[in-house]
């Protein structure tokens, strides 16, 4: 064990966070904290590092081990660039390698005794230096910070000039570095892309030490961890295995704790009707057994109803209009920034019921595509258009649609003159704004807080078309499950842009990756994507070199597919492996029902049947005439 939380007590005035709050921590485990916005994770993970206290209770980290923290917001400053502030975390073996240097030196000008003294401590060193990676600790960093995102052009920015996401990335670089015995990781995922996730995911289930990670990303969870720590209602629960293990046994353990509470229910009130009757009868052999069900009625345990949590919105999506088929055609779209092209030559096609995920790495383009597409940014060339009805709903993850001067309420009723104060309030009830909450003013709400308030300017809309930047960020898993379960009963069309793959895992019917300036077509989920990404983006989107640039883009049209072309393409491949999973999946079927007959017919009973014999000779016959042509069909589709 490295770390152990017990009996940890927790209040903020009259709110009770944790409440006997007990779990402990093996060496190399990695585990999750997870739970509700509020629920007290980011507050239990600073009582472990002291910066706050508990009311009671204690943490106990195991002898001479070192823990790392990050924070979920940094403020690192100064004037050192990247690579500098990443290598003052080896500043020892900086030092160290100075030494050498100058034992190496010394070394040359004695002789004798000296000269073996020095030998031995040179000897003792190299071996340190050996062992803290020492040789290559130069190509450690910039495997983090290419990891972590940073390009080499990036390595010499200095952090005054960073954005609150890139210094955060620079702080998980320093930390990882570092490599402390127990990470406690708050949100690591926030401020990565898909790739830099990748690359996290992996070193971290690599990493020798134990992780303890605060994080609402499930597809994240599922790869790392393998035990899941639940804060709810104050209470801390551990589940072994990961997070889709957990989301199980805990649907199981609430629908236990129900039907317990039903069945306790039913029998006391059961036991109060023969009470009743009992002492109905007036005599006193009754009304003593009548006290004596009273008794032990009153020893029962009463178990407490179990209480859904009241922390989820409640959100309900429906057109109030059905678009045409086509709802949006995209033709030969290309936009440019000084010193950066996002993005060229780019068509595609929307249909009536699809929902689409546009994946990329930052600086691709997807929010400045989504911007075009809702006319706030125009594009340098091409064309797109929407079909008949089309109406759209815009979700901006930076939630320009919302006018922080305005309180909450004033930005629905503004929007929605028609709508009453009663319904008004009962549409902010169900994005959890109740009482004097309606009247804060934009300005004053948090992220996740103007979240809730576009989504339910979303959902007033009853648009048949929805585009959404990054709608899962500020949201809590409880609350990205019911937008899933929302966006998939929704009879519109839905193109998103989203780094969340559990959430596009749930969602998408086709994914849209915008890479080397051009976007390739999937026809299926993320684990589809990453199964042909390699494959498809060297078809249709292979990186251009420098130097041939110019005339590639000269013979760009002739040479790249068009967009239907590769769509079809595509759903032709598609079907031809859905056709040779089948045709493996009969040919099993087949040879083991071949195999059953032949154990069959040596059954005493069967051998001398000689009408059930012939039966099954028939039935083998039709068996080996279907799989010689299914042999064929499998040769063929392989």
């Amino acid at each position: 064990m490295i770390l152990a939380c017990q009996s940890i007590c927790k209040s903020f005035g009259e709110k009770e966070i944790l409440k006997d709050a007990s779990f402990h921590i093996e060496e190399r485990e990695k585990a999750a904290l997870i739970g509700n916005n509020g629920a007290g994770k980011t507050t239990l993970l600073r009582i472990i590092m002291e910066e706050i206290s508990s009311d009671s209770g204690n943490v106990v980290l195991a002898k001479d081990k070192r823990m790392g923290y990050l924070a979920q917001y940094q403020d690192i400053h100064g004037h050192r660039t990247i690579y500098e502030e990443l290598l003052t975390t080896k500043q020892y073996i900086i030092d160290m390698e100075e030494r050498m240097r100058s034992m190496e030196q010394e070394m040359k000008h004695v002789q004798g005794l000296e000269l073996e003294r020095l030998m031995n401590t040179y000897t003792r060193l190299t071996h340190e230096f050996e062992l803290e990676n020492g040789y290559a600790y130069k190509s450690e960093l910039m495997g983090v910070l290419k990891g972590l995102g940073f390009s080499e052009e990036d390595f010499g920015k200095e952090i005054e000039t960073l954005s609150g996401g890139q210094k955060t990335r620079v702080a998980l670089g320093k930390l990882l570095i570092s490599k402390p015995d127990i990470l406690l990781l708050d949100e690591p995922t926030n401020h990565l892309d898909m790739e830099s996730i990748a690359w996290l995911e992996t070193y971290l289930l690599n990493y020798p030490g134990a992780v303890f990670i605060v994080s609402h990303d499930r597809y994240f969870l599922d790869k790392v961890v393998t035990k899941v720590i639940e804060i709810e209602a104050g209470q801390v629960t551990s589940f072994q295995g990961n997070y889709s293990a957990y989301a199980e046994k805990k649907a199981q353990l609430r629908d236990a704790q129900y039907k317990a509470y039903l069945n306790q229910q039913r029998e006391i009130k059961h036991q109060e009707a023969v009470i009743v009757k009992l002492k109905s009868f007036n005599r006193e052999k009754s009304i003593r057994r009548a006290e004596s069900r009273e008794k032990m009625l009153n020893k029962i345990q009463r178990l407490d109803k179990p209480v859904e949590i009241q922390t989820q919105m409640r959100l309900s999506l429906e057109p109030r209009v059905v678009s045409g088929n086509d709802v949006l055609t995209v033709e030969g779209l290309s936009k440019s920034f000084p010193g950066q092209t996002l993005f060229t030559d780019i068509s595609f096609q929307i249909k009536r019921g699809e929902r689409i995920a546009l994946i990329g790495n930052n600086g691709t383009g997807k929010t400045t595509m989504l911007k075009i597409l809702n006319s706030i940014l125009p594009a340098d060339a091409g064309s797109f258009s929407l079909g008949s009805k089309v109406q759209i709903g815009y979700y901006d993850q930076e939630h320009h649609v919302l006018h922080t001067e305005k309180t909450i309420f004033q930005e629905i009723s503004d929007t929605y003159p028609t709508l009453t104060e009663t319904e008004i309030r009962n549409m902010l009830a169900a994005f959890l704004f109740t009482g004097d909450d309606v009247f804060k003013e934009i300005s004053a709400l948090s992220g996740g807080e103007r979240g809730r308030v576009s989504l339910a300017k979303l959902m007033l809309s009853e648009a048949n078309f929805l585009i959404l930047d990054e709608p899962t960020n500020h949201l809590d898993i409880a609350s990205k499950e019911i937008l899933e379960e929302a966006l998939n009963s929704y009879t519109g069309t839905v193109l998103y842009v989203s780094h969340d793959r559990y959430f596009i895992n749930q969602t998408a019917t086709r994914i849209l990756d915008l890479t080397n300036q051009a976007v390739v077509n999937y026809i299926g989920d993320y684990d589809y994507y990453l199964e042909k990404k390699e494959e498809l983006t060297e078809k249709y989107a292979p990186v251009q070199q420098a130097a041939v640039v110019s005339e590639i883009q000269e013979t760009v049209s002739d040479n790249k597919l068009t967009w239907q072309q590769q769509k079809e393409e595509q759903a032709r491949r598609r079907k031809q492996e859905n056709e040779l999973k089948k045709t493996e999946a009969r040919i099993e079927e087949l040879e083991n029902r071949d195999k059953e007959i032949d154990d069959t017919l040596v059954l005493p009973d069967v051998c001398t049947n000689v009408g059930r014999c012939a039966e099954l000779s028939r039935e083998k016959e039709a068996i080996q005439a279907e799989l010689e042509e299914l042999y064929e069909k499998w040769e063929t589709l392989a």
